[in-house]
């Protein structure tokens, strides 16, 4: 894989404490960036933060709390990015599946708000910074699962309050990332900010693990890992949408195995993500109107 510079380029990324997101900031500090990892776990964020500097031979690694699954860590860890002049890359990558519906600090179905909602709010709030940016890029990682959303966006139950099944919602949440990043991209034109979603492959990880899945999905997932690709191999997708200049001349495309590749037809429907758009903004809203003065 072709390494391009990023020099004193700075980097957020959201759940870089392990897999993917700890290969792409691997990858990324190795070419030169500042990393800024999210994360929700301390502890592993601190290990992390070793592995990395160590490997890459970067010290400009650190780590600052974040739980997409509170909208109040959302805005604690972009307030705690203030001291940055700008971002020049945010990686929205955390991501999880859940066996059943539980919810977010502010009543969400959790798999849709901590994989779309809480990315989408931060993204909102370090706008500023993003904007400060010469070039700045939003990359979204989604999944091929998006497939898994036959039809689309579930628009009048996105709460999963009358039916939930693990593969569904969790398609719909990455089908969610795509739409995110096209209507990113359509908002950022003529600014020089481009926004792309991106599929990393079918990764050996410790996705679905730590009681996320049970059962029947467990053992499904860990099926797949003796032909599953490492987390190393899966981050070089985010890694080069992050740094070549191929994604950077270009935007609102997904990616995969490094190049623009074809989503489901559901991904592609007129509307779909400027109605995800006013429909999250519509709900984020109502939680800020019930939020304490």
């Amino acid at each position: 894989m072709t390494i391009f510079p990023m020099d004193e380029r700075i980097v957020v990324i959201t759940g870089g404490n392990s897999g993917v997101g700890l290969e792409t900031a691997v990858g990324l500090a190795s070419a030169g960036a500042r990393i800024v990892l999210g994360c929700r776990n301390t502890d592993r964020a601190e290990a992390a933060v070793t592995d990395i500097r160590t490997r890459s031979g970067n010290e400009a690694v650190e780590s600052r709390p974040l739980d997409l699954a509170d909208l109040a860590s959302v805005r604690a860890f972009a307030d705690s990015l203030a001291d940055l002049d700008r971002i020049d890359v945010l990686v929205n990558n955390a991501g999880l599946i859940l066996d059943h519906r539980i919810e977010t600090a502010q009543g969400f179905e959790a798999t849709f708000g901590i994989n779309h909602l809480g990315h989408f709010q931060l993204t909102r709030l370090v706008d500023a910074q993003l904007r400060a940016a010469p070039a700045a890029r939003i990359v979204c990682v989604a999944s091929l699962a998006h497939a898994a959303a036959v039809g689309g966006m579930t628009w009048a139950d996105l709460d999963r309050r009358h039916r939930f099944s693990a593969w569904r919602v969790y398609g719909e949440s990455k089908l969610a990332n795509i739409l995110h990043a096209q209507a990113l991209a359509r908002r950022l034109e003529g600014t020089g900010m481009v926004a792309h979603s991106l599929h990393p492959g079918s990764v050996r990880t410790n996705f679905g693990a730590e009681g996320d899945t049970q059962g029947a999905n467990a053992r499904f997932i860990r099926m797949g890992d003796p032909f599953a690709i490492s987390a190393e191999a899966g981050a070089r997708t985010s890694i080069h949408v992050a740094s070549s200049p191929e994604a950077g001349a270009s935007t609102g495309l997904y990616w995969a195995k490094c190049r623009p590749a074809r989503t489901a037809p559901w991904a592609m429907r007129a509307g779909a993500s400027d109605h995800l758009w006013t429909t999250s903004e519509r709900m984020l809203a109502a939680v800020d109107a019930l939020a304490p003065r």
